[in-house]
């Protein structure tokens, strides 16, 4: 079974080799229809604590590494990245 990635924002990195992961998801109500964000925190394993607050990660499921933490930092994702051009 193929391992899980998301995508979220730290919210916390206090906890020694650990920061909080928070995850939103967009989903549609059942009977409104309208679409509301849903959120959820994960507690990730960093092990050089290079990730602060604010940055937002990837993250991969892992076989458990603590009670709380299952999840993995896999790397930075680039929110201020400009986009290639094209020269016509």
């Amino acid at each position: 079974m193929p391992k899980r990635v998301l995508t979220g924002n730290i919210v916390s990195d206090k906890g020694d080799k650990t920061v909080v992961v928070l995850v939103e998801r967009k989903v549609k109500h059942p009977l409104y229809g309208k679409i509301i964000r849903r959120s959820k925190k994960y507690h990730a394993h960093d092990e050089a604590n290079e990730y602060k607050a604010g940055e937002t990660v990837r993250i991969e499921e892992t076989a458990p590494i603590s009670k709380l933490k299952t999840w993995k930092v896999i790397g930075r994702v680039d929110t201020h990245a400009t986009p290639n051009t094209v020269d016509a």
